[in-house]
């Protein structure tokens, strides 16, 4: 009888073709509360995720076959490991494959909250647009500004490689490693995470979520921020406290933010999606069809390994 693989997602198309024929793939249409994945994952040999599945305790429980959770992300943070460790399962992620595409759109969320694009596009596709105007839309300059990126792992360090075309000062703080990174031909300067958010004109969040992580900006680090500063978050939406942020966006004590994850996904806080100098986009960092394709690849890969007793390339535990 053929291992059984479950996929939570439809993925990328080519992403799977390692598994066909060799397994039975079952094919989800979202499967993401852990009472869904409970019911779904009876009979299942490997699960395959992507970071909204939610693969819990619960989930673990109902699993009577279940070797090996092959997530298509890079963050685990939507598997219980301690469960998975408890009962022998291995656990695989995908990483250093959506570092160009999510440094990427890192900026193109910067330069749409900096530059008021998704506010101009609303104008003319409104009607609203009489012609130039002297004052129409104001943005403000990137060169000669400050860039702190809070999280210099690859994504980070991909961040802080295209500032240099913007003319950016670069400063960082790593709250996940504690010695000195050896940050090669990087330019780039580490201070205190305070200090960052004290000196940045615009502020880049790139760590993982952790328990030391969650809600890193809080109200009390929110407050350090310039009241001109601007904040992209491309990470984890837990990382920051939304209704600390939105109620410094509401008073007026922050610029902008641009935002592609959020703290309760898919709902947003209140009153987030009302602010006109917000960009809000819909978990889209790793979102190119290469980029993608090759997480479902390396997915694939990873349960494969595990199913035919082989070591997966990119174990988490």
């Amino acid at each position: 009888m053929l291992a059984r693989v479950l996929v939570t997602h439809p993925l990328v198309e080519g992403g799977l073709d390692l598994l066909e024929g060799r397994y039975e793939v079952v094919q989800g249409e979202g499967l993401e509360q852990p009472e869904e994945l409970a019911r779904a994952i009876v009979g299942m040999d490997a699960l395959i995720p992507v970071v909204a599945a939610r693969v819990s305790g619960e989930v673990f429980a109902a699993a009577d076959r279940l070797k090996v959770v092959a997530n298509c992300a890079v963050g685990v943070d939507n598997v219980d490991l301690g469960e998975a460790r408890r009962r022998g399962v291995r656990v695989t992620n995908t990483p250093g494959v959506l570092t160009e595409a999510t440094a990427d759109l890192t900026w193109a969320a910067l330069l749409a909250v900096v530059r008021r694009v998704v506010e101009g596009d609303a104008l003319v596709r409104g009607g609203g647009f009489r012609g130039f105007g002297p004052t129409l839309l104001l943005g403000v300059d990137l060169c000669g500004k400050t860039l702190g990126i809070v999280g210099l792992g690859q994504i980070g360090r991909a961040v802080a490689r295209r500032a240099a075309g913007f003319g950016l000062r670069v400063i960082f703080s790593d709250p996940t490693q504690a010695a000195e990174l050896d940050l090669g031909l990087l330019r780039a300067e580490r201070v205190p995470l305070e200090d960052l958010l004290r000196q940045a004109d615009f502020v880049s969040l790139h760590t993982p979520l952790t328990p030391e992580t969650r809600h890193l900006l809080d109200a009390e680090r929110l407050a350090l921020l310039r009241p001109r500063a601007y904040l992209v978050n491309t990470s984890r939406g837990p990382v920051i406290d939304e209704a600390a942020l939105t109620w410094r966006l509401q008073q007026g004590l922050l610029a902008g933010a641009a935002l592609d994850v959020y703290e309760d996904e898919p709902r947003l806080g209140s009153g987030l999606a009302e602010l006109p100098n917000v960009v809000l986009l819909p978990h889209i960092g790793s979102a190119t069809v290469e980029t993608r394709r090759r997480m479902a690849q390396m997915a694939a890969a990873n349960a494969d390994a595990v199913l035919q007793g082989r070591e997966p390339p990119n174990p988490v535990s």
